[in-house]
């Protein structure tokens, strides 16, 4: 079932672009690649929003898992309160499960394809489509020669498996959301997911390089062009992220510094408090001074009443 729905329509497409780009084998790869790499786009774009999505809300995941450690419902009930789902984790493992088949397939199609012993040809026979049994007799032998590479073999000077790393590496650093400054304790930081992510970045090109070292340099090509498709992807995605999320939050807080100017109606409002106010406390001063003025006089009068 896996030779029929995936190695077999590998086998036929990279024979049919072999004969449309001039009987070059490189072509043939490159362009699969990018067909491979458009219809994984909206996923891969999809994971990466999600993981920068998560990493932004890691403080707060974090404050609700040690707050009600002992009160899973409630947990559950806070994160769906943030709009925190713990199954969209999985979303990241997704692009990488979709990927696996893809390099199997992949690696069986070059194998097969790019076999010179008569064993092999007879099993692509076998494989190729009716309506490319015609034409496959003028494609073979398929030319498997580009500069020292044969791409049926692995690369006897280890230039792919450095490539392998090296872009692949650049890949994981631009698809991975930056992470927040934790505070660290003993050495440790406070947030796994990020710890987790830092080792991935190292842990899965030394990984593909030392696959590199034993598949066929055509697929070694594969992993090459796919991961700078990747870099140009991550970075475009992490570009409009960047790009598209402080804006909201300058303006908001430019409105919460600068209130809206007051309308004529408020004006008029606060003119006549400004009167009434004024007049309240003129008052009571008048009052005041009249009051000590009869009291200086009352005084007098008993002053002259005394001396009499």
């Amino acid at each position: 079932m896996f030779d029929t729905f995936i190695v077999d329509p590998m086998i036929n497409a990279l024979l049919m672009l072999y004969d449309l780009l001039f009987n070059n084998y490189l072509l043939a790869i490159a362009v699969f690649t990018l067909l491979i790499r458009a219809v994984t786009l909206p996923l891969n774009i999809r994971q990466q929003r999600s993981m920068q999505r998560t990493q932004e809300m890691q403080p707060q995941i974090q404050a609700i898992q040690k707050k009600y450690k002992d009160n899973p419902q409630k947990m559950q009930e806070e994160f769906n309160k943030i709009g925190y789902n713990p199954t969209d984790s999985l979303m990241g493992c997704l692009p990488l499960l979709i990927q696996m088949p893809i390099l199997f397939g992949l690696y069986r199609a070059i194998i097969i394809t790019l076999g010179s012993t008569p064993q092999s040809l007879f099993e692509l026979t076998q494989r190729v489509y009716e309506p490319f049994l015609g034409s496959l007799a003028a494609l073979l032998p398929i030319s498997n020669k580009f500069l020292w590479l044969n791409l049926g073999q692995p690369d006897p000077y280890f230039v792919l498996p450095i490539l392998v790393f090296a872009t692949m590496w650049a890949q994981q650093k631009f698809m991975t959301p930056t992470t927040q400054t934790n505070n660290k304790k003993d050495g440790k930081d406070d947030n796994p997911a990020a710890a987790m992510s830092k080792s991935m970045q190292t842990t899965m090109p030394l990984m593909f390089a030392f696959f590199s070292l034993q598949f066929p340099s055509g697929l070694s090509i594969y992993f090459v062009l796919s991961n700078l498709v990747g870099i140009l992807q991550g970075y475009y995605t992490k570009r409009v992220i960047a790009e598209g999320q402080p804006e909201p939050k300058q303006k908001k807080s430019k409105q919460a510094a600068s209130p809206p100017p007051p309308s004529s109606a408020d004006l008029a409002i606060a003119e006549e408090t400004k009167k009434s106010s004024a007049t309240t406390q003129t008052v009571p001063t008048n009052s005041n001074g009249s009051k000590s003025g009869q009291t200086k006089q009352q005084s007098k009068r008993k002053r002259r009443s005394s001396k009499r």
